[in-house]
């Protein structure tokens, strides 16, 4: 607890699938978990809420974070939510392959001043049932939720897509860190 308090922000990065014992099912074949990293963010998160640390979660980030908070998820996309929608990208990864539709009355949209952005899109994992403490920022076409917050924090935001590829050419990207590091330095 003592090395999260030093942090002024945290950040869950993508990385192995999210353990499908989160949500009470069982891993299909493609799946591959590290336990370990569950059980250490999941000490994180907690503490990460009940201190109001700013917390940004990216990937593997916003399923950890909607599994861990009582949400499920698509353990592969391909097999349980076959789309047309590009979602496994190849490199280049900074390129937009899909967009996403931002909802309103959101703090997603009210930093990026848009009703729409094109992103990146690199998993096969993704949020099926939104956490109850959550709530939905942006949809991709095909109807996956590609960002979430949780109201109750100063900033507890998760991305589906890779922002770190893209910040140095894609303003949006760069409005998400900026926003995440502004909310660090106002934690301190």
């Amino acid at each position: 607890m003592e090395l999260i308090d030093k942090c002024d922000g945290l950040l869950f990065t993508g990385g192995q699938d999210v353990s499908p014992k989160l949500y009470d099912e069982e891993p299909l074949d493609c799946v591959e978990c590290c336990v370990e990293r569950d059980k250490m963010e999941t000490i994180v998160l907690k503490r990460a809420i009940e201190t109001d640390k700013p917390l940004l979660g990216i990937c593997r980030g916003i399923q950890f974070i909607n599994a861990a908070l009582g949400g499920t998820l698509y353990q592969d996309l391909p097999l349980q939510h076959p789309s047309l929608t590009e979602h496994h990208q190849k490199p280049p990864y900074e390129i937009p392959v899909h967009r996403a539709e931002l909802i309103e009355n959101t703090p997603l949209r009210k930093c990026l001043g848009r009703d729409k952005i094109s992103v990146n899109s690199y998993h096969h994992q993704a949020v099926k049932e939104v956490a109850p403490e959550l709530k939905p920022m942006a949809l991709s076409e095909d109807g996956i939720t590609e960002a979430v917050y949780r109201p109750g924090n100063t900033f507890l935001w998760a991305v589906q897509w890779h922002p770190e590829f893209s910040y140095t050419t894609d303003e949006n990207s760069a409005e998400i860190f900026k926003a995440f590091v502004e909310a660090a330095a106002g934690s301190q």
